[in-house]
């Protein structure tokens, strides 16, 4: 009982009080150790050196929880889908826990209301609030175990917000479709990936152009080589009309 007037009073006359609230209905836990939930909504742009010579920023909680919710995730497929192979279950894995979808998932939350940062490029904020999603899932491990955690996600992320049988039906890896695609009617596919040659604060690192039998059919840029392929073929099935195939 005392305990929890101490716990009311420290929650109620904190500056943030409006902050702990949100996370206390938000995951219908009280937040306890209140530090590691102010440390995760810190972006790396905004970090600060505390009185230890630290460097604070949510990058380790989000390590941890990119760790956490690929366990949850991965047991809840191996439980709903008890006869579906290996490469299924990891594909079906890699679209749940896609930064992109983790972004959607972070303003349909409100969690962005509460970010700290002072980001102010493109690639510098391209993964600020997938991120940020991960790192709060690693600060609610740290404050109330696996348990609390894995009830989280599944009530309000897979409940709430991921449609399972849409997520079996779309196929989003676009450089794969391209390819089986040419390997189907014989025709050569490439992707050639380069730095971009005219970096800004609004240019994307890398560009790739994809070829089928030589000729360019999709460009794409990306934060990575990875996304910069997808979207070169993304396009390219469009500018195909392969895009329902």
């Amino acid at each position: 009982m005392l305990r929890n007037l101490r716990y009311q009073i420290k929650l109620f006359s904190s500056p943030r009080k409006e902050f702990y609230s949100f996370i206390k209905a938000l995951t219908g836990h009280s937040p306890i150790k209140f530090k590691l939930y102010d440390i995760a909504f810190i972006h790396k742009s905004a970090s600060y050196v505390d009185k230890l010579g630290n460097v604070v920023n949510n990058e380790r909680l989000e390590y941890l929880g990119d760790a956490i919710l690929g366990t949850i995730v991965a047991e809840y497929l191996y439980n709903r889908f008890p006869f579906k192979d290996e490469g299924f279950l990891t594909q079906l894995r890699s679209r749940v826990v896609n930064r992109s979808f983790l972004t959607q998932l972070t303003f349909k939350m409100k969690l962005n209301r509460y970010v700290v940062s002072n980001a102010n490029s493109v690639s510098e904020s391209s993964h600020l609030y997938g991120d940020l999603l991960e790192a709060f899932i690693g600060a609610l491990y740290l404050d109330c175990g696996y348990t609390v955690t894995k009830e989280f996600v599944i009530k309000k992320i897979f409940n709430q917000h991921v449609d399972i049988k849409e997520m079996e039906r779309v196929d989003n890896n676009f450089k794969s479709q391209l390819i089986e695609w040419g390997q189907k009617i014989k025709q050569e596919v490439e992707f050639k990936t380069i730095t971009n040659p005219d970096p800004g604060s609004e240019k994307m690192p890398f560009v790739c152009e994809a070829h089928i039998d030589g000729k360019i059919q999709g460009r794409g840029e990306g934060f990575s080589k990875k996304e910069a392929q997808q979207n070169a073929a993304q396009q390219a099935l469009e500018r195909l009309s392969l895009t329902e195939m």
